[in-house]
């Protein structure tokens, strides 16, 4: 599901009026009473209270169109709508007068002086004042409304964004300027401002209405950003034949571990092994060699010359995929080891972890990185390659700048995880939830995508699969254990019943 830049969004529903052809009061009837049905839906008695707030371009028009819609079902709303400058669109100017037209809505047509309503934890506040055409913070009086908003007690409904919200780039805006919405009905498309972390508090919860705009539109107008959808995943895992063996399914080579972090080697191992690896071999330590066998016994082991943490890279020739980085620790020999290790290996890495955070004083070896490798960071070890970002879009920024310097595939881990291909575009991860927010949860997609790279897998198919099948797998971990409880071992637990479902 592409994400079209605002900018881009009126071009959509002008491509729609004229291929249907449908007129502009007409689309935007279409959205009221998509708008007005999932509102009523989860509100369903008409005693409960509504005001809506309007602003004088199409956005009110949207919210004047669906208090109509909400009387024609029983329901009483109040309406305030702002003209501060006495100029409607052309489409709003027309649901204003419908609306009078109507006569079962009250409507405060606010020209200078606002008296504000009595907003109580009953009230519904449908916020429409603006849309996804702003480019510039708000101020001065609609500033104060959304300030009033945001003071009260009531429960907040923004149509198409949040009042103040721009679409995309949001570092320069005044957050206290900016509507805090309980929920947010996007038209037709998610918007790239609903995905990034520091706006959680202004979109809350998000819900997509089809407004049926143009698909010949939406297949035309170009974007980097996108959301992956379910259906693209079923049917990609690796099949089997009847006759295959062992050998079929890939050699895979596993450095991780140190001293007091053994676990993040098992975790790994065993999550590479639910994915269907064919033979697994962990490097480790001395000191976590019984560990290993004993809690992973299907995995073989290669031992390395230092007792406490990996000392000496590996040789890598005989193995499809190489994975490097949890549990490794940062001693100075370490360093040496994971450098050399990646300036050797011909095939396909995944560079997580600790081998991020060393990598990351070497920026000159990114350029020299296995053609087809993955990188995982989290927003930390992000930032200790590309250095400190102010908010999550510039995070994506440069996240998008460091796939295309190292030819690597970069996963950005986190809510929606961005999986973010060298030439720049990238795909969010709609699966997953805040229980796997724990730790090992990042060993065990490490362990996912060494498994698809060995079984030859291209790299991009590779990470967005992975990174699908791991939320895949922390949803159903949530629904028996709750989110709370979740830890990476019910990822692993649970990886069967994920791959199935896509299967």
């Amino acid at each position: 599901m592409k994400i079209l830049p605002t900018s881009l969004i009126k071009e959509l529903d002008a491509l729609t009026i004229q291929e249907e052809p449908i007129a502009s009061i007409e689309l935007m009837e279409r959205a009221a009473m998509a708008l007005t049905e999932a509102i009523c839906s989860r509100y369903p008695h008409p005693e409960q209270p509504f005001i809506l707030f309007a602003g004088p371009g199409n956005n009110g028009g949207d919210a004047l169109a669906v208090a109509r819609l909400m009387a024609d079902r029983g329901y009483r709303p109040e309406v305030f709508l702002f003209n501060p400058k006495g100029k409607l669109s052309d489409d709003c100017a027309t649901n204003r007068e419908r609306l009078l037209e109507e006569g079962r809505v009250t409507l405060h047509e606010v020209n200078t002086q606002f008296v504000p309503p009595r907003l109580t934890a009953e009230t519904v506040v449908v916020d429409g004042l603006f849309g996804s055409g702003l480019n510039k913070p708000l101020s001065g009086g609609f500033a104060a409304v959304v300030r009033f908003i945001n003071t009260s007690p009531a429960t907040v409904i923004s149509i198409d964004m949040p009042s103040g919200l721009m679409g995309e780039d949001n570092s320069f805006n005044q957050p206290q300027h900016i509507i805090r919405a309980d929920l947010t009905l996007s038209l037709q498309l998610p918007k790239l401002a609903f995905l990034l972390p520091e706006n959680e508090t202004y979109v809350g919860e998000w819900q997509l209405l089809d407004i049926g705009l143009s698909k010949k539109g939406l297949e035309t107008l170009q974007t980097a950003y996108q959301l992956s959808e379910s259906s693209y995943f079923k049917g990609l895992f690796p099949r089997r034949n009847k006759f295959a063996h062992k050998g079929d399914f890939g050699r895979a080579l596993l450095i991780a571990g140190s001293e007091g972090m053994a676990g993040a080697a098992v975790l790994a191992a065993r999550a590479c092994l639910r994915c269907g690896v064919g033979l697994l071999t962990t490097h480790v330590p001395f000191c976590n060699n019984f560990i290993q066998q004993t809690s992973v016994p299907e995995a073989m082991t290669d031992i390395d010359a230092h007792e406490r943490f990996f000392s000496e890279a590996v040789d890598s020739d005989r193995y499809r995929a190489v994975a490097i980085g949890p549990g490794l620790g940062t001693a100075r020999l370490t360093e040496q080891a994971v450098l050399e290790q990646i300036g050797t290996t011909l095939c396909p890495m995944v560079i997580d972890a600790d081998a991020l955070n060393l990598l990351a004083g070497h920026s000159e070896l990114l350029q020299q990185l296995p053609k087809g490798s993955i990188l995982t960071p989290h927003p930390g070890e992000l930032e200790r390659l590309v250095g400190k970002c102010t908010d999550g879009y510039e995070r994506l920024q440069r996240a998008r700048a460091l796939a295309e310097e190292s030819k690597a595939v970069v996963v950005l881990k986190g809510a929606y995880s961005a999986v973010i291909a060298p030439d720049g575009n990238v795909w969010f991860n709609p699966s997953g939830n805040p229980g796997m927010a724990t730790g090992g949860s990042g060993d065990v997609l490490t362990g996912i995508l060494l498994a698809l790279l060995a079984q030859g897998m291209e790299s991009l198919t590779a990470a967005r699969l992975g990174v699908y099948l791991h939320g895949v797998a922390g949803d159903l971990a949530a629904q028996s254990v709750g989110e709370t409880s979740l830890i990476a071992g019910d990822l692993i637990r649970i990886l069967p019943e994920a791959i199935s479902s896509i299967k």
